[in-house]
């Protein structure tokens, strides 16, 4: 990295996350990586929204990943010396507490909460609310939110994601490329310190080699 990269405006970049998904949980842990080359937005989305407009699934939808996913997981949380739980059940529901987040239009102290009380208290949300509430600071009696332009605003953040490139979480948007995946952190720091990566010959190819099937 030169002395005029380190000393340049951060660039801005748009983080898509879901509470469901505990990748998202450990990239948020590690979000100071590049913090100091990038002004990264939360933007709470609707993991099954996005699956359903991508025709994806997640690995906890399928019967044969899971039990090398879940353990992979904490695997890796030990690997990274993060506190990690699995909640009572996996995958949940998720619609209330992410309209929560784009009510409160939640920033990283809250979202990391959020994402804490899932991931290292180990509960879902939906089975304690009032706790939940009060963990992201709020009040106890915050009814879950139903106001449409809330339920509007999910639903175009996640048809937001797509338009970007998303097709699952977490994914971290600068400037129109998506780096999907809490392993994609070190690619996303070499795009930056390189920025014309996506014009060079070998990356033009791959993205766009025909299918064989």
């Amino acid at each position: 990295m030169t002395p005029e990269q380190l000393s340049a405006e951060p660039i801005k970049g748009t983080f898509y996350y879901d509470i469901i998904s505990p990748f998202s949980y450990f990239y948020v842990k590690q979000r100071h990586r590049l913090e100091k080359r990038l002004a990264i937005e939360p933007v709470p989305i609707l993991l099954g929204g996005l699956f359903r407009a991508t025709d994806n699934r997640g690995p906890g939808e399928i019967e044969a990943k899971r039990p090398h996913t879940y353990q992979y997981c904490v695997w890796l949380a030990e690997k990274l010396g993060l506190p990690f739980r699995f909640p009572e059940h996996h995958p949940f529901l998720t619609v209330a507490a992410q309209r929560l987040l784009v009510q409160e239009n939640a920033q990283w102290e809250m979202v990391e909460r959020a994402f804490e009380y899932v991931w290292v208290e180990g509960k879902d949300p939906n089975l304690s609310w009032s706790e939940f509430c009060q963990y992201l600071g709020l009040a106890a009696d915050t009814p879950k939110p139903d106001a449409p332009e809330i339920k509007a605003k999910l639903m175009s953040n996640t048809e937001s994601a797509k338009t970007d490139g998303a097709f699952g979480v977490p994914t971290l948007v600068i400037n129109g490329h998506a780096f999907w995946g809490v392993d994609t952190i070190d690619w996303a720091m070499d795009y930056l310190d390189r920025p014309n990566m996506f014009e060079e010959a070998a990356y033009r190819y791959s993205g766009q080699v025909p299918s064989g099937l």
